[in-house]
């Protein structure tokens, strides 16, 4: 991937985690604020490692990489290479497929990153071949060691294009026996086969019998190879280490071709083939010089065996990238609108239901809680005419739901009925003192008797005169005798006993009104002695009415003071 995609695709990410923390997440602003400047840490700081990473990696000449749309099988040959490469680029392209040139078997791991990272899209389809010729080397644990290298790489290789990554063993070694290559390969599960570059595939029992006596000296070396090579080479990456998997090898190559240039006179190979077989008496078994510059061919026939890509181009794996975290980010907005959602409606569940569980005869409570459903109610509104949060949003809102129970909780509720009204101040009502006639005067006499002093203090204890109020003295009779003297009679007992309180109490005459009524308001019965002695009586009372009686000394009271009831 190039620093551009990458820096496009670390900007697409700060993006949507600015969307997410700022517009969904269910926490505080400040919390918010927290996680998105810790994420956009990480994502700096990925970068930054894949930037050093690829600033660290020793460039190689891979120029001539086929284009990002290539989908034939690319091998990385590593190993015992022939001196000469068939051109200056290590990169060779042929009709079945690419074969990449690795000149340090500890390179493996850097090539196949540097490949990776120019084509990403070729994990799939990439291999590895390892090519061991024993004629080249002296000393047979120095070569366990480079092929335990090789395995080590190998496995990390897997690991991080996440992909199983073929492995082809190739053994060759050379021999004046035949002027062109000879391969014979073994394939899981199947018979070996023969390959030449003259002829067409063939078993290997047909090729013996066809080929006469060089034949058969030939299939002689190559059993002996095949011997050696999985002893030495196919065990090692096959055998049980604690620190590496197995590897089994997808193809199992055994190559027969002139003379190899690097070959030695004594190597491993020749030690091997004393120790075990005749073969250093067969004639042009081995070969006489070491300078010789003749190159073996790779198998191409192998390529059509190994797996092909089916991969993106290198704009299609950005864009999935982009695709990923976009569909990350948007599990996330999912999951923080529905947490919001579920948030909302468990707090006005809550509210419904403490409001239910007060009575609505307590009424303090009671109003508490449905102001708080009428905010509910507000806030609902609000959002229904304005729209819906984006933290609520993504087709999760449970609002409208909640919005008409909240209403119906509301529209339930019934106030408390309104403080009675202040009742006005009642009037004083005039204290009425009554006096039986027939106690204070003669029958038919207006004079005082004698001896009524006494009772008339004990009686009219409760009068007294102040400013504002006027003592009003009534006469009654009962309906004996004549109307009108009746009514003479009632007036002149009246004012007797006006008389005798303004002497006896010093009260301005001015603070008394007289009134004679006769017989005109009786408060019983005339048919009967009793009620005829209940409607003879004088009746002494208090009356409001502005400045009515002025004492000399005191101010003029209101109408109003019943202070003397």
């Amino acid at each position: 991937m190039s620093p551009a995609q990458q820096r496009g695709l670390a900007l697409w990410a700060a993006l949507l985690s600015v969307a997410i923390c700022l517009g969904f997440l269910p926490v505080s602003r400040l919390v918010s604020v927290l996680i998105l400047l810790a994420a956009l840490g990480v994502i700096a700081a990925l970068w930054s490692v894949a930037r050093r990473r690829a600033e660290h990696d020793v460039p190689l000449c891979l120029d001539d990489l086929p284009e990002a749309t290539y989908r034939q099988p690319v091998v990385l040959v590593c190993g015992d290479l022939p001196l000469a490469w068939p051109q200056q680029s290590s990169v060779l392209i042929v009709t079945q497929g690419c074969w990449i040139r690795v000149e340090d078997f500890q390179d493996l791991e850097l090539v196949a990153r540097q490949v990776l990272r120019q084509r990403p899209d070729w994990g799939r389809q990439l291999s590895v071949m390892v090519s061991v010729c024993p004629q080249k080397h002296a000393d047979g644990e120095r070569l366990t060691s480079r092929l335990l290298a090789l395995r080590w790489q190998i496995c990390q290789l897997r690991k991080e294009t996440g992909h199983s990554v073929p492995l082809v063993l190739n053994g060759q070694v050379g021999s004046a026996m035949t002027n062109d290559m000879l391969w014979q390969a073994a394939f899981p599960g199947e018979g070996g086969r023969v390959w030449r570059e003259s002829s067409a595939p063939a078993s290997i029992a047909s090729w013996v019998t066809s080929g006469g006596t060089p034949a058969m000296q030939q299939q002689v070396l190559m059993n002996s190879l095949m011997s050696w090579f999985h002893q030495h080479v196919k065990a090692v990456f096959m055998d049980q280490h604690p620190d590496m998997p197995a590897i089994a090898p997808t193809v199992v190559l055994w190559g027969i071709g002139p003379i190899l240039a690097g070959s030695l006179a004594s190597s491993a190979w020749t030690t091997w083939l004393s120790r075990h077989t005749a073969m250093q008496h067969v004639a042009g078994w081995q070969p006489v010089g070491t300078d010789s510059t003749v190159t073996s061919l790779l198998p191409d026939f192998v390529l059509p065996l190994l797996p092909e890509g089916q991969g993106l181009t290198l704009r299609g794996r950005t864009l999935r990238y982009a695709l990923w975290i976009f569909t990350l980010a948007a599990i996330a907005a999912l999951l923080s609108s529905g947490w919001n959602n579920r948030q909302l409606l468990h707090r006005v569940s809550f509210d419904i239901a403490r409001y239910d569980r007060i009575p609505m005869d307590d009424y303090g409570p009671k109003a508490d809680a449905v102001a708080v459903l009428r905010e509910d109610a507000a806030q609902l509104d609000t959002w229904t005419r304005n729209g819906v949060p984006l933290r609520m949003s993504l087709g999760l809102y449970q609002g409208e739901r909640l919005h008409f129970k909240v209403l119906d909780v509301i529209r339930s509720y019934i106030p408390p009925p309104p403080p009675p009204k202040p009742q006005p101040k009642p009037k004083p009502v005039p204290k009425i003192v009554r006096l039986d006639s027939m106690s204070l005067f003669d029958s038919g006499k207006s004079a005082l008797k004698s001896g009524t002093t006494k009772l008339l203090v004990n009686s009219l204890v409760g009068i007294k005169a102040k400013p504002g109020w006027l003592i009003v003295v009534a006469g009654h009779t009962d309906n004996t005798g004549n109307p009108g003297l009746n009514q003479t009679l009632s007036r002149k007992r009246a004012e007797a006993v006006r008389d005798w309180m303004r002497d006896t109490g010093d009260v301005p005459e001015s603070c008394f009104a007289v009134q004679g009524y006769g017989q005109s308001r009786p408060i019983a019965t005339n048919d009967t002695p009793d009620g005829r002695a209940l409607n003879r009586r004088v009746e002494i009372s208090l009356v409001p009415q502005a400045n009515a009686c002025q004492i000399p000394g005191k101010p003029s009271a209101s109408s109003q003071d019943d202070d003397a009831s």
